[in-house]
């Protein structure tokens, strides 16, 4: 197996640490969001900041990362979570640049019922 990439080392280290204070250092300025629930991209490390923000809010209590895979650019994060006794199974994709910032943070969750939770919880926290 290669070795974990710095980028992903780093989310890993703002997830286990709760320490959203390290998301200024891993997301380019021009990091773009893409969530689940909205169909527009979010584009910017103020809005990927505060979508990430909520996120970690509403998961941090039951999120376990299963498997990754991962390239010199590029990788796949397999999650899973409860949120009020609701199973959700996801993915995290990322992308990063040249100097190991996060250009790209992409969600992919099911099933729907999870979906629905997720974006309920979400509501509230960006709310």
């Amino acid at each position: 197996m290669t070795e974990r990439p710095s980028a992903v080392r780093s989310w890993h280290r703002v997830v286990e640490s709760q320490d959203l204070a390290l998301l200024d250092g891993l997301l380019a300025d021009d990091v773009v969001f893409w969530s689940p629930a909205v169909f527009a991209p979010q584009h910017g490390k103020a809005l990927t900041t505060r979508y990430l923000t909520a996120a970690m809010a509403v998961l941090s209590h039951s999120l376990r990362y299963l498997s990754e895979w991962h390239d010199h650019s590029s990788a796949v994060l397999e999650f899973e979570a409860e949120l009020d006794g609701v199973y959700v199974q996801g993915v995290d994709m990322l992308r990063w640049n040249d100097q190991g910032k996060l250009v790209s943070f992409t969600v992919m969750v099911r099933p729907m019922r999870g979906l629905e939770k997720l974006i309920e919880l979400m509501g509230r926290q960006l709310a």
